[in-house]
């Protein structure tokens, strides 16, 4: 190819698309199609696991069969993604005589079109085209993202948003002044376990309010600029405290700034992030909520125990142990758990350990069932104890172990055993 490539964005909103082909390529290039909002038919005798997946949750049409010229009747694109050299120039042929971009894995120079190297930041999509060789665009896109996530990304403001919009996942202005909040969670401890979404957030924050069980390295590698609010230090009483968290959000929310409000495990897993949330919308801020990798699977799976095994359980329940199981202000029923055979997850269950266990055996969980305690999990100071139902309490005591620490209770403690 002599001329060089005119760049070019497609708006492919609702327009038709072809891929034919069911492999490995079509399974890279849909889901970037379906992101576009394509209406995309796929014409290929046989699929691939993840393609049959999105036909069978409607997400695109699927003719089973070999392509037809008949197959381009409206389409903008087309996409070949099959190694048969022949099939594949009859398809771009059709494409050609219709004037339809194709772009041709198994050929480049005799495409119309080339996909480029992509990197996706919030807003930003940055593509790169190597020359037609796609291991120098991606060696290029690779350092951009690099360059992309050490640098905070541009975000234009938005209209004003009513309070329903604000309570999902926006990333708008508050009112006009540009001031948003983003509940992110970091994840069980280590900081790599942190989602790419909430580390880009980092990136952006002008202030973060910080829980207690943060990894600490994210907090390192913050702006200087950045004003760092350290919750645990805030005073009064947990539900006072909790106030003056959410009136922090709001405030610097509404003078402007990007606030992330960054919590341990995932926001939503006895993180109290609803009340936040709902603060902010009664505010009209808008709220943007990213899952994080919670401590209740972490850690069990940072000591070799799955929360479910095949042969062993078909269940997990996770509860909160912050409450000792016959206080008037507990909402776990205990004896109902203890009726249950599959697993027991624990959360701030430690102090309330030994009233925790006597109340399931009592209510009729084997005292021999196994159990472990896993301190800081995904940490360097990790420590897992291993012991049984019976036990579990004077054992962790003995061992010194602290919060935080997850309980688990169930078969699969052992289920991994070598």
């Amino acid at each position: 190819m002599s001329a060089n490539p005119y760049p070019l964005g497609l708006l492919l909103d609702g327009r038709r698309v072809v891929v034919v082909g069911g492999g490995a390529v079509a399974t890279r290039r849909v889901p970037a199609l379906l992101d576009a909002g394509a209406d995309v038919l796929l014409v290929a005798p046989e699929l691939t696991p993840a393609l049959q997946a999105r036909v069978d949750a409607g997400r695109l049409r699927w003719a089973p069969r070999r392509f037809v010229p008949e197959d381009l009747d409206g389409a903008w694109l087309v996409q070949v993604a099959i190694d048969d050299p022949i099939a594949a120039a009859a398809v771009s042929a059709v494409a050609d005589e219709r004037r339809i971009f194709c772009v041709r894995a198994d050929d480049r120079a005799a495409a119309t079109a080339w996909t480029p190297a992509v990197t996706r930041q919030g807003p930003v999509t940055v593509a790169v085209l190597g020359g037609g060789d796609p291991r120098r665009a991606m060696s290029v896109r690779d350092a951009i993202r690099d360059l992309l996530a050490a640098r905070p990304a541009f975000d234009e403001s938005a209209p004003p948003r009513s309070r329903a919009d604000a309570a999902t996942d926006t990333t708008g202005a508050a009112g006009t002044t540009g001031g948003r909040v983003a509940l992110v969670g970091s994840g069980p401890g280590d900081p790599e376990l942190i989602t790419v979404k909430g580390w880009r957030l980092l990136t952006e924050a002008d202030v973060v309010v910080a829980d207690r069980l943060v990894p600490g390295l994210l907090l390192d590698e913050l702006r200087p600029d950045v004003e760092l609010v350290d919750a645990s230090k805030i005073p009064y009483g947990p539900s006072r405290a909790q106030e003056e968290i959410n009136q922090i959000l709001v405030d610097r929310a509404l003078a402007g700034k990007v606030v992330v409000r960054l919590k341990g495990g995932d926001p939503y897993v006895f993180g109290r992030g609803g009340e936040e949330l709902l603060a902010c919308a009664e505010a009209g801020v808008p709220v943007t909520v990213v899952p994080g990798v919670t401590s209740s699977i972490a850690a069990p799976a940072a000591a070799g125990i799955p929360v479910t095994h095949r042969g062993v359980a078909h269940e997990f329940t996770v509860v909160s142990g912050h409450v000792a199981p016959d206080s008037p202000a507990s909402l776990v029923r205990w004896d109902a758990l203890a009726g249950l055979r599959g697993t027991l997850v624990i959360l701030m269950g430690l102090k309330n350990l030994a009233a925790i266990t006597e109340t399931l055996i009592a209510h009729g969980r084997p005292p021999g069932t196994p159990a472990a305690v896993v301190q800081e999990a995904t940490t360097g100071a990790q420590r897992v104890l291993r012991s049984t139902l019976d036990a579990v309490a004077a054992d962790a005591s003995a061992a010194d172990l602290r919060p935080p620490a997850v309980v688990v209770v169930g078969d699969v403690v052992g289920a991994l055993d070598v």
